[in-house]
């Protein structure tokens, strides 16, 4: 059997943060992809606004480097478990991963979710241990904590002979030895070409093509980007797409891209083992196969992550509605949202039994809430409700999603975090010591009631504690009601704008969420009550004027600084008969009912 020698491919896979962008960086920068006088951005492959904000990979991206005679191509996949959709797929598209861990942090929650991805498909790591220049960097035991992943995942003997490059991908240093690093990335590219195997080279074989990554772009509409398993591709090709309900259809290919560096290429030919983007195809989903006309045969079609929590979405009728946005109606939250499902296979939108609200479901908070968040940078109005969780049924009863939940906390704050979560029917799987006056503790609690907890993690542990979850499976429904927010909130009487005075009288009551000369309306959260009851308040009260004056009175005045939130805390935070309203401008929250007597009414209906 022949292989390509001159093709490698292979992932890189890491926890969020522990630098994998900055390691492609440096591969890209040292194998002389880039011209000697070209500016290119720190975390070049971060290349949408929010992933540069946020320092996080959202989207799988694709590159490729010439190293001496050999073209590697690299998938930067994300570290969050929310877009776990992106790296189960891609595992599918290599021959081999590069694990990225920090050489203080070592194993964390994520870790362990894309090396199972890998381990499953049987690929062959090669792991770098990065950050190796912090100053308490723990190399030994973070490479024995890794082959206890490894060994605790079921890898087989061949995957835990693992070679381990040391690296500082910030310094543009790697070694074969944690204290014998040179400026070069020869030790990782060396690395990676004796020990991720060569494509195997059936070009002259039918084709199969192989759909992992969707694009979109406006000229040539959707992009399927995969790799050639087999045989070879050629612009102007008849070919048939094989659908996932069985249909099949035929199609040109109109055009084909190959990847050098950050470049897209228009190429015209493509052969086994090559990972190339295809337009022509309209209707085209990820794991649809493309062969021949006259050899069909699909390759098996690839398993998607099923959502596991989901929001209404609605369009904004608050008093407010339509002053800050350019797209406010419910035909443009609903193409904007049929836009998205395109690209975005792990998000499912339902209609609901009104017209103006739907079900959008997806893998987690951070995932739907880049959608919001992307949606109101391009001038979207809408509203959301709280998140929930979504049940299964599995073998007659009801399931919900359980996440596996990794803390790493001051000793001190260790008692009220356990606490806590075992209040939110949390159960301890392990506790260690990690000396210097920190502790690591895991978890697995019901998602719903880790819904909102992160705000509640960082006031104990005073901003200092780490948290991290990630998806686990279902287990059977939990008992009760879990987790949710205790306090009740203070909520706005009339429209008007807030006033220092008002503010000021207010304070003692809770904490105060709007600065003064905030447009509010009747109806609107202006606060957190410090009880469990929700309150309404005057918060437009002006001070009224008398001719006695204090020459030193006015003066004193000064309030408490207000509480800003962002988008995920609001979402987090919202109970049950509240709404986000969300425009380009602003986050608010609200009560779903905005006037005062009809909101008691329908309170006291529903304790009766």
């Amino acid at each position: 059997m022949q292989h390509r020698d001159d093709l490698r491919n292979i992932a890189i896979i890491a926890h969020v943060d522990h630098g994998k962008t900055t390691l492609v960086d440096q591969l890209l920068r040292y194998s002389g992809t880039f011209r000697e006088n070209e500016h290119v951005d720190e975390r070049a492959m971060d290349s949408n606004d929010l992933e540069k904000e946020r320092g996080i990979t959202i989207l799988a991206k694709n590159t490729a480097i010439h190293y001496k005679d050999t073209r590697i191509n690299i998938l930067d996949t994300p570290g969050h478990a929310d877009f776990g959709g992106e790296v189960e797929r891609i595992m599918r598209m290599v021959d081999g991963v590069l694990l990225v861990v920090d050489a203080y942090e070592g194993v964390m929650p994520q870790t362990r979710f894309v090396l199972k991805k890998a381990l499953e498909q049987k690929l062959n790591p090669v792991v770098v241990l990065n950050k190796i220049d912090r100053p308490n960097a723990r190399p030994e035991e973070v490479v024995d904590e890794v082959l206890d992943l490894f060994i605790e995942l079921g890898a087989d003997d061949e995957q835990l002979e693992f070679p381990v490059v040391y690296a500082s991908a910030l310094q543009g240093t790697s070694g074969n030895e944690p204290d014998e690093l040179g400026e070069t990335m020869d030790p990782i590219f060396t690395t990676i070409m004796e020990n991720v195997p060569a494509p195997i080279d059936n070009s002259e074989e039918p084709l199969q093509f192989q759909i992992t990554l969707l694009d979109y772009n406006d000229y040539v509409g959707r992009i399927g980007v995969g790799r050639v398993f087999r045989g070879k591709i050629r612009v102007g090709d008849q070919v048939s797409l094989m659908k996932k309900d069985g249909t099949v259809k035929n199609f040109r290919v109109s055009k084909l891209f190959g990847f050098i560096g950050l470049k897209r290429v228009e190429i015209d030919e493509a052969q086994a083992g090559d990972i190339v983007a295809v337009s022509g195809m309209e209707d085209i989903n990820v794991g649809e196969t493309v062969c021949p006309p006259d050899h069909l045969e699909a390759l098996p079609l690839l398993r998607i992550d099923e959502p596991t929590l989901q929001m209404t979405f609605l369009v904004n009728n608050s008093p407010f509605a339509g002053k800050e946005g350019k797209y406010v109606t419910a035909r443009n939250i609903e193409e904007r949202l049929l836009t998205q499902l395109e690209t975005d296979v792990s998000l499912r939108v339902e209609p609901t039994a009104t017209p103006d609200a739907w079900t959008v479901s997806g893998r987690g908070e951070l995932h739907l809430s880049i959608l919001i968040e992307n949606m109101r940078r391009e001038g979207y109005e809408l509203q959301l409700s709280k998140p929930q969780v979504i049940k299964k049924e599995i073998d007659g009863v009801i399931c919900e999603p359980v996440e596996r939940v990794q803390a790493d906390v001051p000793e001190e704050y260790t008692g009220s975090v356990i606490e806590s979560l075992g209040s939110r029917k949390g159960e301890m799987i392990d506790m260690v010591n990690q000396g210097n006056g920190q502790v690591r503790i895991e978890f697995k609690v019901p998602s719903r009631g880790l819904i909102g907890y992160s705000t509640e993690f960082m006031t104990q542990t005073r901003g200092f504690g780490i948290l991290n979850h990630t998806f686990d499976g279902y287990e059977p429904m939990f008992n009760g009601t879990i987790g949710g927010r205790r306090e009740g909130v203070l909520v706005s009487l009339e429209n008007g704008k807030t006033t220092t005075y008002s503010i000021m009288s207010l304070e003692d009551r809770g904490v105060i969420f709007v600065e003064p000369g905030t447009e509010v309306y009747a109806g609107m959260i202006v606060g957190e009550h410090n009880r469990e009851n929700d309150l309404t308040v005057n918060i437009t009260k002006e001070k009224h004027l008398t001719n006695v004056r204090s020459a030193t009175k006015d003066q004193t005045a000064t309030i408490k600084s207000t509480r800003k939130m962002s988008l995920e805390e609001a979402i987090e935070y919202l109970d049950d008969d509240e709404y986000c309203e969300v425009t380009p401008e602003s986050i608010r929250l609200r009560k779903k009912i905005l006037n005062k007597n009809e909101r008691e009414k329908a309170a006291k209906r529903k304790k009766d």
